[in-house]
């Protein structure tokens, strides 16, 4: 469980997305958080998980349920030879191997990225700022600050967006009125999202995934509160409400040398993934 949530939430490509969309607090509380989630978790299985729930989740692990893409969890294409770090991964081999991961990995995500923003445009052009302020009980700040780690995973749970691309939409939450922990809460819970549970069904069954979410949500909801009256009072919170998700208009600066830079890195590895048998050992996959 502890990979779960470091491999979901205690990312770099996470940090960078939040640091550029929503600020580095945002970034260091939900890190921090993390790690507080992790020791929370620890504790609750610890007095919770009973030999029975760890048997019966072994039990369904043993049948040997795959998931989507499982292949690219299991995939295996470290260069261990041909000399220091900085040659192996400029060598042949390294950059094959460096193109298919991130082909790989662009895969697995984008279905989430792109839904996430498209998701976050609707909700901030669709629903009035009205409706976000009084469901986030913004006219009283005692009472926002317990409901937002409350109600941020509900949220998170109903969009149905995962790690990444629910970034956007945390922005328009957070725009909305949401409270500083209510949004670090709604990030951690694309670990409760619905096509997430269904894959700790297919790995565990019913009664441990149930068991799963609800300590999960506890943990998360809990980490949330503790990061907010910590940001508190260190005088950390964000006083800005108006991230702008997208840009309203094209505009030649740094960031767009930075996106041609980086287009042109990602068409090379498309390239070497597809002059190297990548697709067909993508189909294998499924």
């Amino acid at each position: 469980m502890a990979f779960a949530i470091a491999s979901t939430n205690l990312v770099a490509e996470l940090s960078i997305i939040l640091i550029v969309l929503m600020g580095w607090q945002f970034a260091l509380a939900e890190f921090a958080g993390g790690l507080l989630m992790v020791m929370i978790i620890a504790v609750l299985f610890r007095i919770f998980l009973s030999p029975k729930l760890v048997r019966e989740a072994r039990e369904q692990a043993d049948k040997g349920i795959k998931g989507i893409m499982e292949g690219h969890a299991e995939m295996d294409m470290s260069v261990e030879e041909g000399g220091s770090l900085s040659q192996r991964l400029t060598s042949a081999d390294g950059i094959t191997a460096t193109s298919h991961y991130f082909v790989m990995d662009v895969i697995a995500v984008w279905k989430d990225i792109v839904v996430g923003l498209l998701l976050a445009g609707a909700l901030a052009a669709w629903v009035p700022q009205d409706f976000w302020k009084t469901f986030f009980l913004t006219s009283h700040p005692v009472a926002a600050t317990l409901w937002g780690p409350i109600v941020g995973p509900i949220v998170s749970v109903l969009s149905f967006v995962c790690s990444v691309g629910n970034i956007p939409l945390a922005a328009v939450l957070w725009n909305g009125g949401i409270s500083f922990g209510g949004v670090i809460a709604f990030i951690y819970a694309d670990l409760i999202i619905l096509p997430i549970i269904d894959i700790y069904r297919r790995y565990y069954g019913w009664k441990v995934t149930a068991f799963i979410v609800g300590i999960f949500y506890l943990a998360m909801a809990g980490a949330a509160l503790i990061i907010e009256f910590l940001f508190h009072l260190f005088g950390l919170i964000p006083q800005q409400r108006s991230f702008q998700i997208v840009e309203t208009s094209i505009t030649f600066n740094y960031t767009t040398v930075l996106n041609i830079i980086f287009l042109a890195i990602a068409a090379f590895l498309v390239v070497r993934f597809l002059r190297t048998g990548g697709p067909r050992m993508m189909a294998q996959m499924d």
